[in-house]
C-alpha cells in the first residue's frame, strides 16, 4: 500500500502535468533546437532549489544532448559562479545577479530560461526585464500564481501548484524532456562545416 504522504504528493504532481497544455515547451523544444543549430547562447536563472536545477540543467544541456560529438549547446547557469553572484550582489544589489550578467553576455537572439517557485523573485523579474531590452526570447517555468514572471516572460510554462517541492520538481522534469528531445533531434551542422574557415592562430608579439 502507498502511504499517504506519498499518495498527497503523487496526486499534486499529477494534477500539475494534467493540466499543463504543453504547447510553449513544444516551442521551447523547437527554439533550444534552433539556438543549437545557429550557436546561439542559452542562459538559466533561478533562486535555491532554482538554481540548483538551472545548473543541473545546463549540464544537460550542454553535454547529455550530444555526448558522441561533445557539441551540445552554448549554454550558461548564471547562477553557478559563486564569485560572480557574491560580487554582484555586494558592490550592486542581490536583484541584480542575473540581469547584469546578461548584460556583459548575452546577444539579442540570444535564450533566457528562469526557474521560479513564486514568480515574484526581483533578481528573477529584472533578468526578464532585461532580457526584453536585450533582445532575448524568454521562457519561464513557474509555479504557484506565476507572479509577475508571467507576464514578463515571452513564453511562460506554467503550473498552478501551490507546492514549492513539487514546482521545483517541475522544473526538472521540463528540463529533462527538452534534454530527451533534443539528443534525439541533433540537427545538421554539415552545411557550417563546409563553409567554415579554419580559426586564425593568435599571434603574440614581443
Amino acid at each position: 500500500m502507498i502511504p499517504p504522504f506519498i499518495q498527497s504528493y503523487q496526486k499534486t504532481l499529477n494534477q500539475a502535468l494534467q493540466s499543463q497544455d504543453w504547447d510553449n515547451v513544444v516551442l521551447l523544444a523547437e527554439v533550444l533546437q534552433l539556438c543549437w543549430r545557429e550557436r546561439r547562447q542559452v542562459f538559466l536563472c533561478g533562486n535555491g532549489g532554482s538554481a540548483a536545477n538551472a545548473i543541473h540543467l545546463a549540464n544537460d544541456f550542454l553535454y547529455g544532448i550530444d555526448k558522441t560529438d561533445g557539441r551540445g549547446l552554448r549554454v550558461t547557469a548564471l547562477s553557478a559562479n559563486q564569485a560572480v553572484m557574491t560580487c554582484l550582489a555586494n558592490d550592486i544589489a542581490y536583484e541584480d545577479i542575473f540581469s547584469q550578467q546578461l548584460t556583459v553576455q548575452a546577444t539579442a537572439g540570444d535564450v533566457l530560461i528562469a526557474l521560479s517557485g513564486s514568480g515574484n523573485s526581483p533578481n528573477i523579474i529584472k533578468a526578464l526585464q532585461r532580457s526584453r531590452e536585450l533582445g532575448l526570447t524568454s521562457f519561464a517555468i513557474l509555479g504557484f500564481t506565476g507572479g509577475r514572471a508571467l507576464e514578463l516572460a515571452d513564453h511562460p510554462i506554467y503550473f498552478p501548484v501551490h507546492d514549492m517541492q513539487v514546482a521545483e520538481d517541475l522544473q526538472m522534469m521540463v528540463g529533462h524532456m527538452l534534454m530527451q528531445w533534443l539528443s534525439g533531434h541533433r540537427p545538421s551542422f554539415a552545411h557550417e562545416r563546409q563553409n567554415s574557415h579554419p580559426r586564425q592562430q593568435l599571434v603574440l608579439r614581443s
